[in-house]
Parts: C-alpha cells; structure tokens; sequence
C-alpha cells in the first residue's frame, strides 16, 4: 500500500544517501510460469482496430514478451536483493503472458507461481474499492458530489467552508492531512474495525477541498466504508459479490486473518531478501490496502477494465461508467498527468494509460494500463530489496515495457529564453504535499524531509528529491513557461505559478497525487536544520561534561566552585539539558525504529508518547532554568569568558528545544499523526 512508507523513505533521499547497493542474494531466481498466446478478445470486449506500431517498436507477443522479461527480471531481482516477484501482461482481452520469478518462502524454497501464489498489492487494492465506487454510482445509490457526511453515521467536521465529495475522495483531493497510526499490524488482536478506524481518528485538514491532490489512505478507506453503507454487507463480502466472483478471481480477497487453507499459499514478505520474513501485515483500513491477490486474478481485472467493464460476456461496470472512471478529472500541475477517479495518468510515451502503484512494508506493486492499445501490465515483488531497489526496479519495467513496445521519438526543444529568471524563481526549499500536519510526524517532512531546489546559470534546474535509479538527482531544462524536460532523459517537471510565486512543483514520473509545495521561511530547513543538529550537539556536549567535569574534580580533589543558588541554577540547568536531550532523541528513535516496523506507529504506543511528551513539557516549562543562569553568569564580571559562552549557548539550546517541541508538533493535545 501506498502509504506513510513512502513518506518515510523519502527521509532518506532528503538526506542524499549514497546510491542503492544491488547486493547479490541467494535467492534462486529462475522464471516460474506460462505464456499464453493472444487469441483475439473474449466474449464482450470491445471493437478495436490495432494501434499503429511506432519504428522500432517490438512485437507485443507472448515470445517477445517473454524472452524479454527473462532477460530483465532475474538479473534485477537478484542484484536488487528481492526474493521473488510476478509479472503479468494481457493483451486484447486475453492473458498474454504470466511468469513468476524467484522465491515466494526464502527458507523452503518455494518458487513464485503466478496462478497460486498470493501477493499483498498494497494500494493497488484501491481500484477495486473505486470500482465499487462506480457500480454504487450506477445503482443510484451515490452521487460523486454530493456531501460525504450524507452517507456516514459520523461527521466530518467542516473546514474550509466546504463539504467532502466521493469525487474528491476518488482524486485524493479532500485535502486530509497524512495519517500513519494504526494503519499495519502484525498482531489481529490490535486490528480495530473499519468503522471503529475510522471513526476513531479523523485527520486535521490541511487544504480546502478540490484544490490539491495529496494523497490520503483515509480518504480511500471513508470511501470504502460508504460503499459498505449504501450496498448494506461488509465491504470485503461486498467486493467478493460484485467483483471477484464476476471476474473468476477465485484467489482474491480482502478478508484479514485470510481465510482457512490460504496461507500455504502466502508469499512471505522481506525487507531483504538475505533477511528474516516478516509477519502478515493487517490493514485496519482494509479499503485502502488490504487485499491479497496472485498474478492470475489480477489479469482478469485489468481486462475488466481494458474493456470498459466488460468480461467474457459479463459485466462489472457500464461501459460509459467505467470510460468516466478513467478519463482526467482533475489536474493538479498542468500540463502533468491527471487524476482520473481513482486511477492516475501515467507517462507512456503519449500513449493514453492509467494505473496505480502499492506498497505494504514488504510487498512492492504496480498496475499499468494501456487504454487504447488494450495492453494491461502488472507486477508484484514480495521484498522491499536494498536501498529500496523494488521502487526503482518496478519503474525501470513501466519505463522498458512503453519504450520497447511503444516507443516514441523525441522532438528536441529549445531552451525556454527565460530560464536562467525562472531558475531563480523555482529556487528554495519545497515540503511534499502528502505530510502529516497535526503531529510529531511534522519532523520528517519539515524538518528531514524538506527537497531542495537549485539552479545554475543557464537556468538548469535540480530538485533534491527528483532522483533516477542511481539515486541521483535529476537535472532539468526549460523548454516552456515552468515546464521542463529531463536533461538526458524523457520525463517532464512543471510548477505552478502565479504572480511571481510557486504554488506547486511536481514531476511526471510520480502520481499527480504527490507534488512539492514551498516551505514558508520560518520552517525552512535551510536554518531550522542546522539549528536542529547544533542544539543536539550543545545539548550533549553539556550532559557529558557534567558528570565528567564531576569525576574530574574528585580525581584531583577539587571542591565545587559553586554554592547557594548559582549551584543550584548550575545542577538544574544540566537536568533541564538532559531532558530536552532524551526528548528529541526520542522522537527520532521512534521516527527511525516506524520506517520499517509500522506496527509500532500504533495506539499501543500512547503510553510511550505521553511519556515522551511528559519528559518534554518539564523541559519546556524548565527553559526558565537555563535562561536564569545565563542571565546571572552573564554580567558577572568575575566569570570567565567559557562560563559566560556555555551558559549563553546552553539557554539558546533550551529555547531552541521549546521552538521545535511546538513547530514540529512533538507537544500537543492529542495523540493523532
């Protein structure tokens, strides 16, 4: 599932870690599956004449397709460090080609099979929740503009002045702000109800509803519980009813524990291949993510939707339904891909395609459809691999599968006449969109996560958090008004702007549901970062020395200089240090520790964040301690310049504490984030 993962991985881009290290695995990586010949379309497709093939385009067949993916897939897997993936491509309504790759259990060596082996495909699980959306639609039963609190048995409290649509709901436009908290567990007993989920945390809202796309796993699971609302059955038996069984996806379903018999079948999840498994991961908000699939099932549903919601003379959804579904609804950058409902434009080298990518903590997915061309492309990698190599390797296929079947050549441009002043307009520091407001996961997007813009003096353009598969930033040339091409590359970079100001920055080779804003000068990383890591480091330096300098004066049988309240403002002062000290500590302890075991990030860790808070407030309250001392050492012209130096820096640590306790939203009333 695309969730609060992605948000956390980027911390690391942000902190321009080296290039992945695509170590070897010990996987066996040999091709598991079928090829299946295109026949022509099943029972209900729609009439279609045969794209025009670019030059140098390959022949979309079962052996091309084929040879190539076993070229390309093992090589990848292994130096990626994954233990095992699917692949499936239909075509024309019929399954082209399914192939498994490498290991669904590292420990017994059992091999990927497309038709058996189950996968987790994270957020992809939201098509077939926007799909039943649409059928819910078609029944009459929801109105795509209508308020959302006219479905619910709950609020969602007003903001902004206006209600939540299902539209905005199915763009990611509802304007949520990020949530993290009881989204995975590995133990069923910490799993709250749908409702009971939803219910029991709303998220703040961060922009007025229809106008930024930021992507939002709440927004899909309210929607997902609408459906389970009007429709009157739980949602997971709703989507059975409606969905798998229509499509003969036998193998499929979003029912958590699975059911009985299913979990011999369960790939097993890795970080690492080279690593430990990892627990089955529960989704409380199963809407969002929870489904469990194999290769074979997901063919079924790509040809469903490649032919407009028919299949094998069946039907999921009207054809004009599903033509709505995925036609742009709303486009946050132009000129960059759009949202359609639920499904995003995808860059395919001007090939009209749609898909969704997902991602738990151990399963990695992706879906790609090729509208027009009737071409449905699916992968599943069950590990995460080194330095997040499945991210990388599931868009260099995307990328490799567009160019080599449909390959298109590129008109060199001329260098926009204004870019060197456009650069300098773009330049800054920029916060992604998708971030969490309302609590202390403000820090990994404010204070770690922040991307930097630059421009040198031809007006070339690098964005810190725009990286290609060396995990390097890319560089980017005007070739219109704010639009950009990838220097040595085909992907393009836009920005929104408006009376000299960025409003928004984004790139086509991510969703349009994720897009850079700029950072208001107060929160900029540019000095809250340094002043961050300068704090910490006086901080430290103090709690050290006070009981060094201690061992010190009674290894030389030296008394302690101080008496009265200069000794008590000394003594308090370092306790306030050592406070603030194991407070920020602490909350990048948790942030470092979450990134891979999200269960963590959970109700269960109230106690510990109160703790944390509580140890923070005395600090807080105790900054009047330092600046006490400060001022009773600093006019005292017996002291020497250090005491004078160290009690002014220790007092400005203390109140730099305060400013990050409070802007980075590690204090606050509720326990939401």
């Amino acid at each position: 599932m695309t969730i609060l993962l992605r948000a956390l991985m980027a911390i690391a881009a942000a902190l321009a870690l080296a290039p992945p290290a695509l170590a070897q695995s010990a996987v066996d990586l040999g091709p598991r599956g079928a090829v299946h010949a295109a026949a022509g379309p099943r029972a209900g497709a729609a009439p279609m004449a045969p794209p025009t093939a670019a030059a140098g385009a390959h022949p979309l067949t079962a052996e091309d397709v084929s040879a190539w993916l076993d070229g390309f897939m093992p090589y990848a897997l292994r130096r990626g460090n994954i233990a095992g993936a699917v692949v499936v491509v239909v075509k024309d309504g019929q399954l082209l080609v399914e192939k498994g790759y490498g290991v669904a259990d590292v420990k017994t060596r059992a091999l990927v099979d497309p038709e058996t082996t189950l996968f987790r495909p994270g957020s992809v699980s939201k098509l077939f929740t926007w799909t039943a959306v649409m059928q819910q639609v078609e029944a009459g039963k929801i109105d795509l503009d209508r308020d959302v609190n006219a479905y619910l048995d709950f609020k969602i409290p007003p903001a902004f002045g206006k209600p939540i649509t299902m539209r905005q709901l199915m763009t990611h436009s509802p304007g949520f702000s990020d949530a993290a908290k009881d989204l995975i567990a590995s133990d069923p007993k910490r799993v709250r109800s749908l409702e009971a989920s939803l219910k029991a945390a709303i998220p703040a809202r961060i922009f007025p509803p229809g106008t930024t796309a930021a992507y939002s796993n709440y927004g899909a699971a309210l929607a997902g519980y609408i459906v389970q609302r009007v429709s009157g059955e739980p949602f997971a038996q709703y989507v059975e009813r409606q969905i798998f069984t229509p499509l003969g996806m036998a193998r499929s379903t979003f029912a958590q524990p699975l059911p009985s018999g299913w979990s011999r079948d369960m790939s097993k999840g890795y970080q690492l291949a080279s690593g430990p498994a990892q627990p089955f991961e529960f989704i409380a908000a199963s809407p969002a993510g929870a489904l469990t699939t194999t290769g074979a099932d997901m063919a079924r549903f790509m040809i469903a939707h490649l032919q407009d919601g028919a299949y094998q003379g069946g039907r999921i959804l009207d054809a004009k339904t599903a033509e709505l579904m995925h036609s742009p609804q709303f486009r946050p950058v132009p000129p960059l891909p759009a949202m359609a409902l639920g499904f995003y434009q995808e860059p395919a080298n001007g090939r009209r395609a749609i898909g969704h990518a997902g991602d738990t903590i151990a399963f990695h997915s992706d879906l790609h459809l090729f509208l027009d061309d009737h071409v449905g492309l699916f992968i599943s990698m069950n590990s995460g691999g080194d330095a997040g190599a499945a991210h990388y390797l599931r868009g260099s296929l995307f990328q490799a599968f567009t160019d080599r079947y449909f390959p298109a050549s590129e008109l060199a441009q001329p260098t926009w006449k204004d870019a060197a002043r456009d650069g300098r307009v773009l330049s800054g520091r920029y916060v992604s969109n998708r971030r969490s407001d309302s609590g202390w996961l403000r820090l990994a997007a404010y204070l770690l996560g922040q991307a930097k813009v630059t421009a040198d003096k031809d007006g070339i353009v690098t964005v810190s958090a725009f990286r290609g598969p060396d995990a390097q930033p890319k560089h980017w040339r005007e070739i219109g008004p704010f639009l950009y091409q990838e220097v040595g590359g085909k992907n393009r970079m836009a920005a929104v702007v408006r009376d000299g100001k960025v409003l928004w920055l984004a790139a086509d080779d991510t969703p349009p549901v994720l897009a850079l804003q700029p950072t208001p000068a107060w929160l900029s990383a540019a000095w809250n970062f340094p002043l961050f890591i300068a704090t910490l480091a006086v901080l430290a330096l103090t709690v050290v020395l006070w009981p060094l300098v201690a061992v010190v004066r009674w290894r030389y049988g030296k008394r302690f200089a101080l008496a009265g309240r200069q000794a008590w403002l000394y003594r308090l002062t370092r306790a306030v240090c050592l406070l603030d000290l194991v407070f920020l500590l602490s909350w990048f302890g948790l942030l470092a520790v979450g990134t891979t075991h999200l269960e963590l990030l959970s109700g269960a860790s109230d106690g510990l964040l109160r703790l944390i808070q509580l140890v923070g407030l005395i600090g807080v309250v105790g900054v009047v301690v330092p600046l006490a001392n400060a001022a009773l050492i600093l006019p005292d012209g017996q002291k020497s310049w250090w005491a004078k130096a160290s009690s002014a820096l220790i007092a400005v640590a203390c109140v730099a504490t305060v400013w990050f306790a409070f802007t980075q939203g590690l204090i606050t009333p509720g326990l939401a984030y």
